[in-house]
C-alpha cells in the first residue's frame, strides 16, 4: 500500500447515511485521513441499511472505507469540545446536517474560522445555507424530483419514476468532493494549512440535480420547450433508444453520430435511409426519430441480442447489453480493469467490494480496510489529543463516547 494523492490531508466528517460519508469516501479512497464522528448509540443508520451481514450493513463496509470511527454523543458539551478540537486541527471538514445544527454546537462555519481562517467546510443540505427553503428537510428523493431529473425519467403514459439508486445524493457528494478539492487548491495557493484562505462549500442537494440538466434552461427561455419523458430514448439525440431482441432482451443502440448512423443503416439493411440527404445531419433526424426507431426495431426483433451485438461490433457501431450486477461479475471489461476487490471481514470472511475510480496512473486509490466497527477509533484518536487512558474510560463510561 502505498501513500495515496491526498495523504497528509485531515478530513472531519460530521454526518450520517449517504451524501457527506460518500463526499467523504472519495478523499479517503485517495489517501486523505479521514474521521467520522458517529452517535455512540447505534452510529450510523445506514450500518442497518439494505442487505445485513450478521447485523451490519453490506452498504457500510463500502461507504467507510479507509475511515476512522470515532463516537461522540453530540449532545454533549465535552463531545462538542472533543469535535471542535478535531475541527481545527482538519484540513476539511464535511457535514450534512440541517443548516444551523452545527451552530448550536459551536461547530459552525463562522464560528470555527475566527480560530483557523484556513479551514474549509463543505456543507451538503438539501436546499442549500441561504434562501426560503433552507431550513426544510431536504432527502435526496426530493432533490431529484425538484432538481429536474424525476421530471424527465420514465415513460410519457406513466408518472415519472426514480432511479434506483440514491443519484440525488450522490450527485451532491459528487459536487462537495470537487468543491473540497477546488478550496483546498485555493488555500495551498494562498498560504497553505498556516495562512491560507479557507472558505465554505455550500452544495444544495436539489442544486447539485439540476447541474445535470444539459440545456434545459435555454431551450425554455428561448422556445419555451418543456422536455418531457421519452422512456429509453435520450432525446433530440437520434437515434440512441433502446431497442427489443427476439429473446426477449433489450440491446442499447447510440448510433446518433453521423458517420456512425450510416454504418449502423447499412447494418439493419436499409441504405435508403443511410443514404438520404436529409438523414446526415442530426438536426434533419430529430423529425423522423419515429421512421428511424422503426426500421431499428424491425431489424432487432428478427434477431437475438448476441447476434444484434455480433453485428453491431463489426460495424463499430456503440451498442450493449443492459447489465446486471450478475452481468458485471463475469465481465472481461470490468475484470480487466479491476472493477472488483476481494476484501475480509474480521473473522476472516472475504467480500467483494467495489473497485475504486477514477483510475490514476501514478497514486491509484486504495482499501486499506472496509468499514469500521463502531467507536473501533475512539481510543486511537482521543489519545492522539492528549486524553489519557483514564480519562478516555471515564468519557465512556458516562456517555460521552
Amino acid at each position: 500500500m502505498q501513500p495515496g494523492a491526498l495523504a497528509g490531508i485531515k478530513v472531519l466528517e460530521l454526518g450520517t447515511l449517504i451524501a457527506g460519508p460518500f463526499c467523504s469516501r472519495l478523499l479517503a479512497e485517495f489517501g486523505a485521513d479521514v474521521v467520522k464522528i458517529e452517535s455512540p448509540d447505534g452510529g450510523d443508520p445506514i450500518r442497518q441499511w439494505r442487505t445485513l451481514h450478521h447485523g451490519t450493513s453490506l452498504w457500510w463496509y463500502v461507504q467507510s472505507r479507509n475511515k476512522k470511527s470515532v463516537t461522540l454523543n453530540m449532545k454533549d458539551a465535552r463531545a462538542q469540545a472533543i469535535a471542535r478540537t478535531l475541527a481545527l486541527d482538519a484540513d476539511i471538514v464535511i457535514e450534512n446536517y440541517r443548516p444551523g445544527v452545527l451552530e448550536k454546537w459551536g461547530l459552525g462555519y463562522d464560528q470555527l474560522k475566527k480560530e483557523k481562517p484556513s479551514l474549509i467546510m463543505v456543507r451538503l443540505s438539501g436546499y442549500g445555507q441561504t434562501g426560503p427553503m433552507r431550513d426544510r428537510p431536504g432527502f435526496g428523493a426530493i432533490a431529484e424530483s425538484m432538481g429536474g431529473i424525476r421530471f424527465v425519467s420514465g415513460h410519457t403514459d406513466r408518472p415519472p419514476v426514480r432511479i434506483g439508486i440514491s443519484i440525488g445524493d450522490s450527485l451532491a457528494a459528487l459536487h462537495g468532493a470537487l468543491g473540497a478539492l477546488t478550496a483546498l487548491h485555493h488555500r495551498d495557493q494562498t498560504g497553505g494549512r498556516g495562512q491560507g484562505q479557507g472558505q465554505m462549500v455550500d452544495v444544495a442537494l436539489y442544486e447539485a440535480v439540476f447541474n445535470m440538466m444539459e440545456s434545459m434552461v435555454p431551450e425554455y427561455d428561448l422556445y419555451k420547450v418543456v422536455r418531457e419523458r421519452t422512456g429509453g430514448a435520450l432525446p433530440g439525440i437520434v437515434p440512441s433508444n433502446t431497442y427489443p431482441c427476439s429473446d426477449g432482451r433489450s440491446i442499447v443502440i447510440a448510433g446518433n453520430g453521423d458517420a456512425i448512423f450510416k454504418r449502423l443503416m447499412n447494418v439493419i439493411g436499409r441504405p435508403d435511409l443511410a443514404n438520404d440527404p436529409g438523414l446526415v445531419r442530426n438536426d434533419g433526424r430529430v423529425p423522423r426519430v419515429e421512421e428511424i426507431d422503426e426500421a431499428i426495431t424491425c431489424w432487432t426483433r428478427a434477431h437475438s441480442i448476441d447476434e444484434v451485438l455480433a453485428s453491431l461490433t463489426v460495424a463499430d457501431v456503440p451498442s450493449g447489453k443492459i447489465y446486471s450486477v450478475a452481468d458485471m461479475r463475469v465481465d472481461p471489461q470490468f475484470l480487466a480493469r479491476q472493477m472488483f476487490e476481494a476484501h475480509k471481514f474480521s473473522d476472516g470472511e472475504v467480500v467483494t467490494l467495489p473497485g475504486i475510480v477514477p483510475k490514476l496512473s501514478e497514486t491509484p486509490g486504495q482499501t486499506h480496510w472496509i468499514g469500521p466497527a463502531l467507536g473501533e477509533h475512539t481510543d486511537e484518536v482521543l489519545g492522539t489529543l492528549g486524553y489519557s487512558e483514564e480519562e478516555r474510560a471515564r468519557l465512556k463510561a458516562e456517555g460521552v463516547t
